[in-house]
């Protein structure tokens, strides 16, 4: 395993560095210590082809002024908080509405827009970035100062760990994920549309008009959000069904995970035979498949953003879970030690 780092750019007077690790079976990421995004990942496919299998841009500006999250840790709380309010012991909270009337990943500034500061740990079997970052008392109006740790380890398995950890000195809300946009095809040479995705769930969680969770959970059996044996994300995007439609043809739900391994989710790419698994520790994942990726900007490798492009698998707790009791808990106690952990391996497979 091999790490090395330079400098990529500057933003608000301070370096943002890149971090490329490479491994002997093919694998090489770069990470930045800004946001902690994953701005390139390649992968070799059944014929041993690396490509760059994640959406991202070249230059920090660009990450600044266009990026939808690309490969970015986002938080404080990832997704929607109604009108973007909650209550917690009997105060009342107004967070940035950053998204309509709602709160978004964090606000205008979340963790993705931050400088960490980042620790490699090259033990030769696997290469590690500590990336810690202290978020102070009243940041984006979220109450607590709060010290957060991610750690991604990639192993010589072509595996990608991740590792979220946080503490607070007094009680507030978390719920971190990754936001990387994933694409097996390597390099963007098509869409994600005949990706086939399998999902250990039996339910996901109903949206409203305005994307955010009605507090019911639908059972996927006889609709195309039955994943559990396999089928094309194209059948979402052509679908008539309502939970499709509103969230602009395809999927940008949260499924409840199931299995005795924690919730399992696999993305294939038959064409070459890329296979990306994905393990955690979290209730939810949450399936975004880029319905509505657009812009005036131009990603890695000179491709132009369009349509189901990509497809996040966004691992964490239930969306807007500090306004439904019945949903997992996103509170954090003052003394206790927020914890996450998502497995993405890459693997091949014959077709």
């Amino acid at each position: 395993m091999e790490i090395t780092k330079r400098v990529f750019g500057e933003i608000d007077g301070q370096a943002v560095h890149a971090y490329t690790i490479t491994n002997s079976n093919g694998m090489k990421v770069t990470c930045l210590d800004y946001g902690c995004i994953v701005s390139e990942l390649y992968v070799p496919d059944s014929q041993g082809n690396a490509e760059n299998v994640v959406l991202g841009f070249h230059s920090v500006e660009e990450y600044a002024e266009h990026s939808p999250y690309f490969g970015s840790i986002v938080g404080r709380v990832a997704g929607r908080i109604t009108k973007g309010r909650f209550t917690l012991d009997g105060k009342d909270y107004q967070l940035a509405q950053n998204d309509g009337e709602n709160h978004l990943h964090g606000g205008f500034k979340g963790l993705d827009r931050v400088v960490w500061k980042a620790e490699p740990q090259n033990n030769g079997e696997n290469v590690q970035l500590v990336f810690t970052y202290d978020s102070p008392d009243g940041e984006e109006n979220y109450p607590g100062a709060v010290s957060f740790r991610v750690v991604y380890t990639f192993t010589e398995n072509n595996e990608w760990i991740l590792e979220y950890f946080a503490t607070t000195d007094q009680k507030t809300i978390v719920n971190l994920t990754n936001h990387s946009y994933f694409n097996l095809s390597g390099n963007f040479k098509t869409t994600v549309l005949e990706h086939t995705l399998q999902i250990d769930s039996d339910g996901f969680l109903e949206l409203g008009n305005d994307l955010m969770p009605t507090g019911q959970i639908i059972p996927v059996e006889g609709t195309v959000f039955d994943f559990k044996n396999g089928r094309k994300i194209a059948e979402g995007s052509k679908s008539d069904y309502k939970q499709n439609l509103l969230a602009g043809g395809g999927y940008d739900h949260p499924f409840v995970l199931s299995g005795e391994r924690g919730g399992v989710v696999s993305l294939a790419c038959p064409e070459n035979g890329r296979v990306l698994e994905m393990e955690t520790n979290q209730p939810a994942v949450v399936v975004y498949t880029s319905n509505q990726l657009e812009g005036d900007f131009v990603l890695n490798g000179g491709v132009k953003p369009e349509p189901y492009l990509a497809v996040c698998l966004e691992t964490q707790k239930h969306p807007d879970a500090i306004n439904h009791p019945e949903f997992p808990s996103v509170v954090l106690e003052k003394g206790e030690e927020y914890y996450s952990r998502t497995k993405y391996s890459f693997k091949t497979r014959s077709y």
